[in-house]
């Protein structure tokens, strides 16, 4: 356990970004989950819509550096591929 006063702020500022991370990480997984389910099930209509929310998710874990923007690029290309193979 610290003694020193900063060392006792830092401990706590990591906890509460380590919560936060946690909470973004989450809902993130859950969007895309989401979305591979709808595409999954063949619903063109609720994987459109899903896709949008899945592909700001992604750019948000990009800007937060929660993934790499490399990451980022091949997720959202994926997704599109994912997409558009539903209708053919």
């Amino acid at each position: 356990m610290p003694n020193i006063k900063s060392a006792k702020k830092r401990v706590r500022v990591s906890e509460e970004k380590a919560l936060r991370n946690q909470m973004f990480k989450s809902a993130y997984k859950t969007t895309i989950k989401k979305y591979q389910a709808a595409v999954t099930a063949g619903d063109k209509d609720a994987a459109a819509t899903l896709y949008k929310a899945a592909v700001k998710k992604v750019d948000q874990a990009a800007a937060k550096g929660i993934i790499h923007k490399n990451a980022a690029a091949r997720k959202k290309s994926q997704f599109t591929l994912m997409l558009n193979t539903i209708g053919a």
